[in-house]
């Protein structure tokens, strides 16, 4: 995978890091994550709220710590 660097102000740092989900959350991550969203907005404007408001039900459910790592998970699934 190619990557480049940007330069972005410590503001916009923190709004990044304000979307992030996990704490090991790329900004590569985040950012195809807004992008998705500012896309699917100009798309289907109704599921761009709906997915805006999983998102923060998500959040808030993994600040809580209630989550399931992945190797919980493929445990439960019997992979």
């Amino acid at each position: 995978m190619e990557t480049t660097t940007i330069k972005i102000h410590e503001g916009t740092k923190q709004e990044l890091d304000g979307f992030r989900e996990y704490k090991n959350e790329s900004y590569d991550e985040v950012i195809r994550k807004v992008v998705f969203i500012a896309k699917t907005c100009k798309t289907e404007p109704t599921l761009s709220q709906e997915t805006i408001y999983a998102i923060e039900k998500a959040r808030e459910r993994i600040k809580k710590g209630k989550f399931l790592t992945e190797a919980e998970a493929r445990k439960r699934l019997g992979l």
